[in-house]
């Protein structure tokens, strides 16, 4: 027999127990150890679309934009004319093309050389690329590091990174 307990206040968003409800926390806990595997293939398909975008950027630095299609130049933020790339695209190319540690202000000086239109849009420009460059790292598409003035600084991850390095000291990189 079944016992059920509503613990809520009376508006229907109580919580129902039962005494045999260890088949939703087996659903619970499978579908939470799926999402973190999905997370981790998350992170590691956009490191490597980054790794990838990096190298044909590089490619088309050396023998020019025309060795590329319309298509990818799109897709790894080259195309000129037309609108301007996102806030978060503005981000990642300057970071995929420093090939050094950038602090914030680096980075939005980058984006201010290139795509000045994209700044005009934040009330505070260094707040913003702040919360860029973090999410990147959340994705694992960027590493933290501290310099050795103590600041941070942001650096694009071509190779996975486990997460426990995502966040290190510059010595360490």
């Amino acid at each position: 027999m079944q016992h059920a307990v509503n613990s809520g206040n009376g508006t229907g968003n109580g919580t129902l127990l039962h005494t045999g409800d260890s088949h939703v926390h087996e659903v619970v806990k499978t579908a939470h150890e799926e999402l973190r595997q999905l997370m981790r293939q998350r992170a590691d398909i956009m490191k490597r679309i980054g790794t990838l975008k990096q190298t044909i950027s590089g490619l088309a630095n050396l023998f020019g934009d025309d060795i590329l299609g319309e298509d990818l130049l799109e897709l790894v933020d080259r195309k000129t004319g037309g609108r301007q790339p996102g806030f978060t695209k503005a981000c990642r190319m300057v970071l995929m093309e420093a090939g050094r540690p950038l602090a914030v202000r680096e980075v939005c000086e980058q984006i201010q050389q290139r795509l000045p239109a994209v700044l005009l849009r934040h009330k505070d420009p260094l707040a913003s690329v702040t919360t860029v460059l973090n999410r990147l790292v959340e994705y694992g598409e960027a590493l933290s590091v501290v310099r050795e003035n103590g600041r941070r600084a942001w650096q694009w991850v071509s190779d996975p990174a486990p997460i426990e390095q995502r966040s290190a000291p510059l010595s360490q990189v």
